[in-house]
């Protein structure tokens, strides 16, 4: 039998002594999609080729009667002795017993486990480094943004104007800057460094200026560094307990309990001097204020809409039931009937257009009594919300005629309270007008007193208050246009 020619291509169905040159000549036969030349020295090493003459190392070995192939490489990536190499020890791992695709495919898990862990610990360093450089303002914020939608109107404005920055020109008197509120200083603060030191340092500082408005922010604080410590990204971030620390609360001070309130006695000259005020709408705010007990806000945020003229109620906004009536009382009811309809708020402020002469005559007296230059263009100083937002100037300037220094807005809804001590009426009747909340077992579970019942008893402590003032008024010919007098058994 004659030997094969060098350039004969080499036998499939024979194991064959690799080299160079016989996986060179190694063609695939027509007809089939890929053929295996065995490499003589055993390991189950072949060599695979295509039609196309693509050639690669590939591995062949049984293994529990099953036959386990796998791809070493490309002839040209892989001499002959590395190829041999790599089979060899393919093939120690299937005499063990070992599959090398389930071996390959443990350590590529293994592999991307690691990969997706050093990503973990990366976006865990990211977001540790992240909550480390987070602000107090920026969690503030986020705060604020969040607890929103549980908060009243006053609560929200409270915490805005706790943490705001100053500077920006007040609305009711142009020229004038805002101060930094109370809580500015600490919001440039990292949140971790926020710690009960920090806090008591920035009590002593602002206390001495505005000891009530610091009590108020560290009370602020307090809530919002509980809310922090509660988040999940920011556990161990927030110390709940930095605004609570004794020495902060004493830098703060304590507050004095206001004892301001008109007694009776000095009914006659309080309304003589407020119902002189030439405002019709802060006149009638301040007196329904001392015949309602209501709260400054809730009185102040009063619409037309919640004003019943045939159930003789007023729909009030309440901090403890969010809502309340309150009985619409003959006087109360003569004095809204006699306020201009601007728009939907009872108590309106007049919206005047910017640049008329009106304001700015007051503009250029108020810049002459500073000493500043007014600014060009109009810049009205009435209300842009359009109700009555500050009347506590003209009631001061009131109290002073009056002899009443000291009086404040709040101490009417004191005075209404005081004085119903004077007349025979239950307590729970002037705690439910006021909207204080229930007191005992009995007030809470089992007392419920209609308007009807609530009306009995207000209009006698309205008409004691005005006798005691002097005023002569007779429900029964006063009664506006819409209102109507119910005979009473």
């Amino acid at each position: 039998m004659a030997r094969p020619r060098n350039s004969d291509a080499p036998d499939l169905t024979k194991p064959c002594n690799l080299t160079a040159g016989v996986i060179e000549r190694l063609t695939c036969p027509p007809g089939k999609a890929q053929a295996f030349l065995r490499d003589a020295e055993g390991n189950g090493l072949r060599v695979r080729v295509t039609p196309n003459g693509a050639k690669s190392f590939v591995f062949e070995q049984s293994l529990k009667n099953r036959t386990i192939r796998r791809t070493i490489g490309n002839v040209s990536a892989y001499s002959i002795e590395e190829a041999r190499a790599e089979a060899k020890r393919l093939s120690v791992l299937l005499d063990a017993g070992t599959d090398p695709r389930e071996l390959e495919r443990e350590q590529a898990e293994a592999k991307a486990a690691a990969t997706a862990e050093k990503a973990a610990q990366a976006a865990a360093a990211a977001i540790e480094q992240a909550a480390s450089a987070l602000t107090v303002g920026e969690a503030w914020a986020r705060y604020l943004a969040e607890r929103q939608p549980h908060w009243g109107e006053r609560t929200y404005a409270d915490h805005l104007k706790a943490a705001q920055e100053g500077g920006k020109e007040r609305k009711r008197r142009p020229g004038v800057l805002t101060k930094p509120g109370p809580l500015a200083p600490l919001m440039a603060m990292r949140l971790v460094d926020l710690d009960g030191p920090a806090v008591e340092a920035w009590a002593k500082r602002e206390a001495p200026a505005r000891p009530a408005r610091v009590r108020l922010a560290l009370r602020l604080l307090k809530a919002f560094l509980r809310w922090a410590a509660a988040e999940p990204d920011l556990k161990g971030r927030a110390d709940p307990t930095a605004a609570s620390a004794k020495k902060a609360r004493e830098a703060a001070g304590r507050p004095r309990v206001r004892n301001d309130y008109l007694q009776r006695e000095q009914l006659a000259a309080w309304f003589a001097h407020v119902r002189a005020i030439p405002n019709p709408v802060i006149s009638a705010y301040l007196q329904c204020l001392l015949l309602t007990g209501a709260r400054r806000e809730e009185l102040a945020a009063l619409r037309w809409d919640e004003v019943n003229t045939q159930w003789r109620g007023l729909d009030l906004k309440d901090k403890i039931e969010e809502r309340r009536a309150v009985p619409l009382t003959p006087y109360v009811a003569h004095l809204l009937a006699g306020l201009p309809r601007r728009n939907g708020w009872v108590f309106s402020s007049a919206q005047s257009l910017a640049g008329d002469t009106k304001n700015a005559a007051r503009r250029a007296r108020y810049h002459a009594s500073k000493g500043t230059q007014a600014p060009e263009g109009g810049v009205s100083i009435s209300s842009a919300s359009g109700r009555l937002v500050d009347p506590s100037i003209a009631h001061r300037r009131a109290c002073a005629a009056a002899g009443l220094e000291g009086l404040t807005l709040h101490g009417l809804r004191r005075s209404f309270a005081s004085l119903c001590e004077w007349l025979d009426i239950p307590g729970g009747i002037s705690a439910q007008i006021q909207g204080h909340a229930p007191q005992g077992v009995r007030e809470q579970n089992y007392i419920r007193r209609p308007l009807d019942l609530l009306r009995v008893h207000h209009e006698k402590i309205e008409a004691w208050i005005l006798e005691q003032a002097g005023i002569d008024f007779d429900p029964a010919q006063s009664v506006p246009a819409g209102l109507r007098v119910v005979a009473s058994a």
